[in-house]
């Protein structure tokens, strides 16, 4: 079979990081082999990077959170991601190019039409690789800020109160609607099993379009 990249995306406190693990494992136990990273981070020098742009002490403007994000991507797509789906491995990536859009785009006050130079970068800094799967895990952002509270951590943009999650939530929907072939709206809401099962029936489904 030939490698898989899926990518989870979708508003902070939606559960990504625990469900991508928990179907890594699933998958694993299939018999597949699979990568697990995370954007920004992934390599050394990416995980530097995130590190900055997540500080929530650190002032960045637009336009450098875009240019430290595309050379983070850069890197992970050379020296991670691109090798392991060439591999044949099933790639699992929390937050990709979609984040992008989303985060330094849309939120901005920019329209689906308006990101033509944000795709650009997009695209240059991925040398072009793109999601066979996007899984955007959505929830109300009344009901993930309880589970953001409860974890006790926070980062530049969980900082940015509730009106800016519906903002993340809207624009994500925004582009789920807009390339639903490719990115699958999960409800985040139930437990971790509920979730799970959605996600594992998507990528089961993506796995059998694979093989025939």
């Amino acid at each position: 079979m030939k490698g898989l990249f899926i990518s989870f995306e979708g508003p902070d406190g939606t559960g990504k990081t625990t469900q991508l693990k928990n179907v890594a494992t699933a998958l694993r136990a299939q018999g597949y082999e699979v990568l697990e990273s995370r954007e920004p981070g992934g390599t050394i020098m990416a995980e530097k990077v995130r590190n900055i742009v997540l500080d929530p002490d650190l002032p960045i403007n637009n336009i450098t959170e875009v240019l430290l994000f595309s050379a983070a991507r850069s890197e992970h797509v050379e020296k991670v991601l691109a090798p392991a789906v060439e591999a044949g491995k099933i790639v699992l990536c929390d937050r990709f190019s979609d984040s992008t859009l989303v985060y330094q785009g849309l939120t901005r006050g920019l329209k689906l039409d308006e990101l033509g130079e944000l795709r650009q970068l997009n695209a240059f800094a991925s040398n072009g690789l793109v999601p066979d799967m996007t899984l955007l895990l959505d929830g109300r952002p009344e009901v993930l800020a309880i589970r953001r509270d409860a974890r006790g951590v926070s980062d530049r943009y969980e900082n940015k109160g509730l009106d800016f999650q519906h903002s993340l939530r809207n624009g994500f929907l925004a582009l789920a609607e807009a390339e639903p072939e490719r990115i699958k709206v999960i409800n985040a809401e139930g437990t971790q099993e509920e979730v799970q099962d959605l996600i594992m029936q998507e990528i089961t489904a993506l796995l059998e379009k694979v093989k025939a």
